[in-house]
């Protein structure tokens, strides 16, 4: 009796064990992290209100004229926003010619010795509409900050970009374009930027399309005078192009039908 009290144990301890396996695990949910929210010292009027909740949408700012005084109020309104770092500075070589830099160094005499100084240019967009661009300087070694600091003024000159199919060979409606021809200057660099059909993509230099790729103009022609060499100035009067754009009255039916003989609107 006893092995067989011994026998019946050990049977059924192995169909415990059987049946303790055979059970189906329950799949876990997955834990999702919700994301942080941007929380500041606001110090303005508008920077309370985007903190508050009560300004949500970044069109109202602009349609009121409202001025942006903090990147943080960027931030929070356009939190897809992405940066590119403009070529400004450069360096010579041996055989004359310049390596493009992101850092533009700058120097000054003093009775001590040479002073340097460097200087970032950022652009700053969400591909849909809104590009900023700011420029900053401060001393060498602190390339990081520099590159924050201008980062910064390029959310606070954020400004609405005004798209359209202006050019006489398409009358496609959509907004891949500029609506009219339009005209920018800085110091001795004057750019014209016209419309162009779909499909031609950004007939501009390397570092003006980082700029209109971040505002959301997909083709474009362009005309430039002066020394345009100087990029600083060219990128400069890009933007001025781009915010002359929202100074003209135009009727409804502008951006949308186009004439396909005369070019002026239907």
């Amino acid at each position: 009796m006893p092995r067989e009290q011994k026998k019946q144990e050990v049977g059924e301890k192995e169909n415990i064990k059987v049946a303790e396996e055979t059970v189906e695990e329950k799949p876990v949910p997955a834990v999702t992290a919700k994301v942080p929210e941007i929380s500041w010292n606001a110090k303005t009027i508008l920077g309370k209100k985007v903190l508050s909740g009560e300004v949500t949408d970044i069109a109202k700012v602009f349609s009121e004229g409202a001025k942006i005084s903090e990147p943080y109020i960027v931030d929070a309104l356009l939190p897809n926003i992405e940066k590119e770092i403009i070529l400004i500075g450069g360096s010579t070589g041996k055989g004359g010619g310049i390596r493009r830099t992101p850092f533009k160094r700058t120097s000054r005499m003093h009775k001590s010795g040479r002073r340097y100084r460097i200087s970032v240019m950022t652009v700053v967009g969400n591909k849909d509409g809104y590009v900023g661009l700011g420029l900053a300087s401060g001393p060498p070694g602190k390339h990081q900050e520099v590159i924050e600091k201008s980062t910064n003024k390029a959310k606070i000159n954020l400004i609405p970009v005004r798209r359209g199919c202006g050019s006489w060979e398409c009358s496609c409606g959509t907004s891949h374009s500029i609506p009219f021809k339009v005209q920018g200057k800085s110091g001795s660099v004057v750019i014209n930027l016209i419309p162009a059909p779909k499909g031609i993509g950004l007939c501009v230099s390397d570092e003006v399309k980082k700029l209109l790729r971040l505002a959301g103009i997909n083709d474009v022609w362009c005309k430039t005078r002066g020394n345009s060499q100087m990029r600083a100035n060219l990128m400069f009067a890009t933007f001025n192009a781009l915010k002359k754009l929202n100074t003209f009255k135009t009727k409804p039916e502008f951006e949308q039908k186009v004439c396909m003989t005369t070019g002026k609107a239907g």
